[in-house]
């Protein structure tokens, strides 16, 4: 990845970002980002050699993006239980909102068989730092008593990972935000010691 990335650069990567949560990988083409941007496709390979050079930089950016949110949950939050609601409210504002309906990476892990190996390996990283940061929470949730674990840490992490990816994809096909809301709570309640 360049550094730093020019004005247009972070442009032309804002727009690849909604075009792969709308459609994956394979659902948009350099002209559908020239379209958006108004720059040639020509300028857009300048900045970005390949498609796999621009999806790459997103999902780089989208899981710098991430680890930065989950680590700001920790310091402000220090409450397992408040830390998994504010995961679930961050998603569930962005989905009633309109500013982000589903995760990329969870998009691109679905057609994982067809995109370049490091876009996938990028997103594997993704799901490793969000299921790693899960198991902690969940750990020292159940460490306090405000949790309960039916499996191991990092099972549950998984679980609860896939259960919010579940409701995405849920919320999506039902074309209602509110589904999301309401499966992301019950995993939230599946895990609640006071359940």
């Amino acid at each position: 990845m360049k550094d730093p990335l020019s004005p247009k650069a972070l442009e032309i990567l804002a727009h690849a970002r909604s075009l792969l949560e709308a459609g994956g990988y394979n659902g948009f083409s350099y002209a559908d980002v020239s379209s958006r941007v108004n720059i040639s496709k020509a300028s857009i390979h300048h900045h970005f050699p390949s498609k796999a050079d621009l999806v790459r930089t997103v999902v780089v950016l989208y899981r710098a993006e991430a680890r930065e949110g989950l680590a700001l949950l920790d310091r402000q939050l220090g409450d397992p239980l408040q830390e998994l609601n504010a995961y679930v409210d961050y998603w569930s504002s962005c989905i009633a909102g309109g500013t982000s309906s589903f995760c990329i990476c969870a998009m691109l892990a679905a057609e994982a068989p067809m995109i370049p190996a490091e876009i996938a390996d990028e997103v594997r990283g993704h799901f490793e730092d969000l299921s790693g940061w899960l198991a902690l929470t969940l750990e020292k949730g159940a460490a306090t008593g405000q949790l309960r674990l039916l499996g191991s840490a990092a099972d549950e992490a998984k679980a609860f990972m896939a259960s919010v990816h579940g409701a995405m994809l849920a919320a999506r096909g039902l074309g209602d935000a509110a589904t999301f809301a309401a499966l992301a709570r019950l995993a939230i309640a599946r895990v609640s010691a006071a359940a």
